[in-house]
């Protein structure tokens, strides 16, 4: 009893002294506000949470924490460098201030990443895969020397099999090498830009989400895809599977809790139905989830298994009594009102600076009475699908936008095609991938009911073909083509922007055969002092002084909006849920300490837009 317990001393001390020794190589970069969540980063653990909670496995090693790390020159990128500057805590990109470096990488330079890695003998024992949550934007990776891999992309995650360049024994050397062009080059990228100002925020560079090594059997599932349907009621799933044998099976099944409602068995590259009978459906009042257990079996025996989640819900459309389309959720309508959430962050920038602080923007707007989101071109960690999913939130998806430089001038009740961009056939191509894989990444999280391709005419691109092309590689969702901006007769929702007071295009428009909805208006501004990025010169669409004055402002909106329902509007976004850098139309503080106009209020103000008697199906 007496060892154990000295022996617990000892690795209590061990622990301790680590911590310590890394915060003497890690330090917050002072100058900008901070979250409250920022002095509960632990340089030793960031973000040690499981990274994907769609596809859970036992057997892994979270990496995040202190790296080396080394800006050089583009032009001698193909050589390592030979000393690194510093320390760097991944993965909070490089401009952050909690990555203790607050240096901008530009398109000149590229930014290196290293770090020695024991990998434990349970994981050695099978595959070694190495997996990123998110690289903005090119990253090559090396292990002990050996290229593994490259992947091009800043918001979707991706993996490679590190098994053969691994050592006998030992450390291991893993390197990252990443190149950004921000908006020098044609990428998705968002809001990023070199110069920051009015609604264009700070570069993200390098690495932004978790680092983590998985054990997989030489075969394995890489991934599931899994689709409700309420109307049969039954959830269709397939998986891919990386070295697949001749006669290696799927064993799939669905939980209530403890109580397995169904099971199928299928050929691994096959298709299987399990039927969910009498489905308990999903939705923000009860946000029910089934849990998934997707196993591969060989002879009889389980030779992989991850574990899973799902939701029986169903995003459609369809006319009400007065012909208008309608949005409708597991066929009934529901309107749905959200904030536009950019997803930025005072000391992490696109990373949150932990879970908690991940979690309570959701938290927040579920409190404030919204029931919907529209994720702003930004694509979030999968934990923040899975706290949506959780608690009944319903969201729009933005693909990033990129390859700017030409925008359609939208004034409000005035619809046309304006001209699109042209783009080169190498930014065609980078589009289509990363919105793929974006797509197919977040495939499986019922909270994702809008997939939105293009804002504001941003780089907007063949329009009718890319709208035709993502409908029909998820057809289980709606497509809003162009939010507030280059407007054509194709996807299911038409949508208008229109600062600050809420309006609707006519109902009638391109044949009545389109959702009518709102996706931005009110950006009323209120600089909070002591909580902004800088102390003078913010912004918002409408300015005010006192928060009397923005509660003022935004009452009447809600009984404007009601007028609107009526009328045949089916949805709406304000801008924004939070300040973010100069802008200052949150209805939070950009560091989260102040709520602008109390949660209570804003979920009374709320509450009448969702009255069933608004609105009459046929």
């Amino acid at each position: 009893m007496k060892k154990a317990y000295l022996l617990l001393l000892l690795g209590l001390w061990l622990q301790t002294g680590l911590v310590q020794a890394q915060r003497t190589d890690w330090k917050i970069v002072t100058g900008k506000i901070t979250s409250p969540w920022a002095e509960k980063v632990n340089p030793a653990k960031p973000l040690p949470e499981y990274p994907r909670p769609q596809m859970v496995r036992e057997n892994w090693l979270n990496l995040n924490g202190l790296w080396d790390y080394a800006l050089q020159p583009r032009t001698q990128q193909d050589n390592a460098p030979n000393a690194f500057a510093g320390k760097i805590l991944v993965p909070f990109p490089v401009e952050s201030a909690l990555s203790g470096v607050g240096k901008t990488a530009g398109q000149e330079n590229v930014l290196w990443y290293r770090k020695s890695v024991t990998i434990p003998a349970k994981l050695r024992k099978q595959n070694v895969l190495l997996h990123f949550g998110a690289v903005d934007w090119l990253a090559d990776v090396f292990v002990n020397g050996q290229k593994v891999g490259t992947h091009q992309g800043g918001y979707d995650p991706f993996s490679f099999d590190i098994t053969s360049a691994l050592k006998g024994s030992g450390a291991q050397e893993i390197t990252v090498r990443v190149w950004d062009p921000t908006n020098d080059g044609p990428q998705p990228r968002g809001k990023q830009v070199k110069k920051p100002e009015s609604i264009w925020y700070t570069p993200v560079t390098g690495i932004w989400q978790t680092v983590w090594l998985e054990a997989v059997p030489k075969t394995y599932i890489a991934a599931t895809k899994q689709t409700p349907d309420i109307d049969q009621q039954n959830l269709t799933v397939t998986a891919k599977v990386q070295n697949l044998g001749t006669n290696d099976r799927l064993r799939i099944s669905a939980w209530s809790g403890k109580n397995k409602i169904s099971e199928k068995e299928v050929a691994a590259n096959a298709e299987a139905v399990l039927p969910v009978n009498d489905p308990k459906l999903w939705s923000p009042e009860n946000p029910f989830l089934y849990d998934l257990r997707v196993a591969l079996v060989r002879n009889g025996k389980v030779v992989d298994e991850v574990k899973s989640y799902f939701a029986m819900r169903k995003i459609s459309m369809a006319p009400d009594a007065a012909g208008v389309q309608r949005m409708l959720l597991n066929n009934k309508f529901v309107f749905q009102y959200g904030p536009l959430d950019q997803g930025w962050w005072p000391d992490g920038l696109y990373t949150a600076p932990t879970d908690e602080a991940l979690l309570f923007d959701i938290e927040k707007t579920k409190e404030m009475g919204f029931n919907m989101i529209r994720k702003h071109v930004k694509v979030e960690p999968a934990r923040w699908y899975y706290h949506c999913d959780k608690l009944g939130m319903l969201v729009w998806q933005d693909m990033p936008s990129g390859d700017m430089g030409n925008r359609w001038e939208q004034r409000p009740g005035i619809i046309g095609k304006g001209t699109e961009k042209d783009r080169t056939p190498e930014s065609e191509k980078i589009f289509r991938t990363e919105w793929q894989a974006i797509m197919d990444a977040n495939h499986n999280f019922p909270s994702i009911v809008v997939w939105v391709p293009f804002n504001e005419a941003w780089g907007q691109f063949k329009t009718e073909e890319i709208t035709n092309w993502t409908m029909k590689h998820d057809p289980s969702r709606l497509v809003n083509s162009a939010s507030g901006g280059n407007f054509h007769p194709v996807g299911h929702i038409i949508d208008l922007h229109n600062y600050p007071e809420p309006v609707m295009p006519a109902p009638s428009l391109f044949g009545a055969k389109q959702i009518i909805v709102l996706g931005e208006f009110g950006g009323l501004g209120l600089p909070v002092e002591g909580h902004t990025w800088q102390d003078k010169n913010n912004w918002g669409y409408q300015n005010f002084k006192s928060a009397d004055d923005l509660i003022k402002r935004y009452r009447p909106f809600m009984d404007t909006m009601t007028d609107l329902i009526r009328q045949g509007l089916s949805a709406a976004v304000y801008t924004q849920t939070t300040d973010v850098e100069i802008e200052t139309n949150g209805l939070m503080t950009y560091d989260r300490k102040i709520i602008k106009i109390p949660t209570a209020e804003l979920k009374q103000m709320h509450a009448k837009l969702y009255s069933p008697s608004l609105v009459t199906l046929k």
